[in-house]
């Protein structure tokens, strides 16, 4: 090859890069990203200095410094710790998942990192105060810790007075130990960039709904605050002054007795006569009943987002709000509503894109549940859905076929099935599910919750065969033998996070399945067919694959039998073993 051959093709390779270099930064896929880094040396680094953001499913699958030295840039950290199974108290406290080594890992590094989520997280007061009072505190825009627990409010008067740039702070579901209010009001005095302030299902009660008002007065931009328990009535100054607000969760109403005089009545309700702001379309009243309900209708027309898990509104009252609400986009009720009020749904709420079914007490359930019927009206109704979470009391073939049929932009279906009966008339539900998979072609997340018999060794097959782009799949009583997971495994070429509960699979099984699943990066497997000294596991070994058995003497839950159960959490790490397992593993 001659000299000007040799400068030409370097001059090509030159200009290919630069394409590249300003192409890659406007792919924001993970998948995508992960794959462009392993074409070439050149691509590979243009994929660590334009990265902005990351999330890691797992802390223990990597460390804080081998994160940062592959991405120098970062801006934006998700990280979770312990499996999802503590939020069922499946896990043992002393399991791990400590955010102390990740905080000074980007505090020493002087990370450049201005938004943080932690999941699931054990985050200690002195955590906090160090990042609050370094370098990355000041410039810190956004602080997410979700389902965390360890810390109180002393540590978040750390944050408060120090990270004056936090536009988002957020603490939803948390534990926290509370002191006193000083956080909120330091908060309240020099912070005048808050967009979004979120403590809602925390314990924190000390808290002056001055001290809300002066935020909403003094940070312009305030577009959501969800809040712990705080009587509605005194929130009258807040609504006035948050002009901007969009999003509203939380409050409560003070209780009337079920016999009341008109005139009290009419009395408490011009107490809670609340001027909404303006552009107020996402809300979520804990505590609203039937009573109060008159309060929503004013706005009801133009929300586009409605949480009603802590209302306490019976089948009638959610048919009442929901028949008001025709751009609801998302909401998120218990099963109280039943059959009927998903015939409203399907009805009046034509632009529903998420939905989400909890259970409620024994006694609403006696009221009204959510059975085919429901979910057959809901899926020819309401086709635009995408996420679709339920529980339901019965479930037959024909209304998984629905689904299928006609919601094709699903991409995530929960489906529980609960214990209101021993028998189903249409069990197993094979065919339901594979025609549920072979409709939603854009399903990545899968759940799939059944009662003995629900689904035999052919269903679960299907769902290998039918779950091309599915990464996320939680299964219950699924299967009937081995055979069942085995062939599971054959498909899924997709799936990096499997959970199971409740199969009669063996240790052997799981590992030949866990070596065929290539992509599968995370298992956690609980009611399994356990040996005496867990020696099958052997055969799930690969490189970089750590896999942690909790013993049944630590487990803390039982099966329907009152036996212990014992546990298996596998994932992929570059990090090795982790340090800090606890002694009794």
């Amino acid at each position: 090859m001659n000299f000007i051959s040799t400068c030409a093709i370097s001059k090509a390779r030159s200009y290919n890069n630069t394409v590249w270099e300003c192409v890659i930064p406007y792919i924001q896929e993970p998948q995508d990203r992960a794959a462009i880094s392993l074409v070439c040396k050149s691509w590979y680094e243009i994929d660590a200095i334009t990265r902005k953001h990351i999330t890691i499913a797992l802390c223990y699958t990597t460390t804080a410094d081998l994160l940062l030295r592959r991405f120098p840039h970062l801006e934006s950290l998700k990280l979770k710790g312990q499996p999802r199974a503590v939020m069922f108290s499946l896990v043992p406290n002393e399991w791990g998942g400590y955010v102390t080594p990740w905080i000074k890992e980007i505090v020493e590094s002087s990370s450049r990192i201005k938004a943080l989520h932690f999941r699931r997280m054990i985050v200690k007061d002195s955590d906090l105060e160090l990042l609050a009072t370094s370098e990355t505190g000041k410039g810190l825009e956004v602080l997410k810790l979700d389902y965390c627990r360890g810390f109180s409010t002393d540590g978040l008067l750390h944050i408060s007075r120090f990270c004056r740039s936090i536009k988002t702070l957020f603490m939803e579901e948390c534990t926290i130990l509370e002191n006193d209010g000083e956080w909120l009001h330091e908060l309240a005095l020099k912070n005048t960039v808050l967009e979004n302030l979120n403590f809602y299902l925390t314990d924190l009660v000390k808290i002056s709904s001055e001290d809300l008002e002066l935020i909403a007065r003094k940070c312009a931009s305030l577009v959501s605050m969800k809040i712990s328990d705080c009587d509605t009535s005194d929130l009258c100054g807040f609504f006035q002054s948050a002009t901007s607000l969009e999003e509203f969760g939380g409050g409560s109403f003070s209780a009337l007795p079920e016999q009341v005089d008109e005139g009290v009545l009419n009395e408490q309700l011009k107490r809670y006569s609340i001027a909404f702001p303006p552009r107020l379309c996402r809300l979520g009243l804990t505590f609203l009943g039937k009573t109060e309900m008159p309060i929503v209708f004013s706005i009801a027309s133009r929300l586009r987002k409605l949480d009603l898990l802590y209302a306490m509104l019976d089948t009638e009252g959610h048919c009442l709000l929901l028949q008001r609400c025709p751009n609801l986009e998302i909401l998120a009720a218990r099963i109280v509503i039943g059959d009927r009020g998903l015939e409203v749904l399907a009805q009046f709420c034509k632009r529903m894109k998420r939905l989400k079914f909890e259970r409620g007490d024994e006694n609403e359930e006696a009221e009204g549940v959510i059975s085919h019927k429901g979910l057959i009206a809901l899926s020819r109704g309401c086709i635009e859905l995408e996420h679709l979470s339920l529980y339901v009391s019965d479930i037959t073939n024909a209304s998984l076929k629905c689904v299928g049929t006609y919601l094709k932009n699903l991409q995530n279906f929960r489906l529980v099935l609960i214990e209101k009966q021993q028998k189903f008339a249409d069990f197993p539900l094979d065919n339901g599910v594979r025609s549920l998979l072979m409709g939603c072609h854009k399903l990545r997340r899968f759940a799939l919750c059944l009662r003995p018999g629900g689904l035999t060794d052919v269903g679960l097959s299907y769902i290998g065969r039918y779950s091309p782009k599915v990464r996320w799949m939680l299964l219950h009583y699924v299967g009937e033998s081995d055979k069942g997971i085995l062939e599971f495994s054959k498909g899924c070429p997709s799936l990096r996070k499997l959970e199971m509960s409740a199969c009669c699979f063996s240790e052997r099984a799981l590992a030949v399945a866990v070596l065929r699943l290539t992509s599968l990066r995370y298992l956690w497997v609980t009611n399994y067919r356990i040996t005496a000294s867990g020696g099958n596991l052997i055969h799930m070994v690969r490189p970089n694959w750590i896999t942690e058995l909790i013993p049944a003497t630590q487990a803390p839950v039982h099966n329907v039998n009152g036996e212990v159960l014992a546990h298996i959490l596998a994932y992929y790490s570059l990090a090795g073993q982790r340090t800090d397992l606890p002694s009794t593993m």
